[in-house]
């Protein structure tokens, strides 16, 4: 399956989960999981927030985002990956003067998805 993120409409998002400035993003979403495909322009940041039902990894496509994750610090560049995992806390942000852009996989873990003993 192709998804084409050219033919998702963009949506231009102010403080994302109570962030600060501007989040463009184009987004693929089936109830399983949600990619979006995404630009944090210069200074902005999301806000805080747990994953408690799934977890992320967001793919630096171009730009340098500074992750805020659990009590850490963390700088991800064009090329690296920043996961947080299920139960874990972040927030990104945008310390640069020029876009970040990246991809961001969020996978969905409902309870009945797991597997079970036999």
């Amino acid at each position: 399956m192709i998804i084409d993120f050219d033919k998702i409409p963009e949506v231009k998002q102010m403080n994302f989960k109570g962030g600060t400035g501007a989040l463009d993003t184009r987004n693929y979403v089936d109830g399983k999981v949600k990619i979006m495909y995404s630009t944090l322009r210069p200074g902005a940041k999301s806000g805080l927030h747990t994953h408690m039902q799934n977890c992320e990894v967001a793919f630096i496509i171009s730009g340098e985002a500074t992750f805020h994750f659990d009590d850490q610090i963390e700088v991800c560049r064009a090329g690296q990956a920043h996961y947080c995992p299920q139960g874990h806390s972040h927030y990104m942000e945008n310390r640069t003067d020029h876009d970040i852009v990246y991809l961001a996989i969020v996978p969905e873990h409902h309870q009945n998805d797991l597997p079970t003993d036999r």
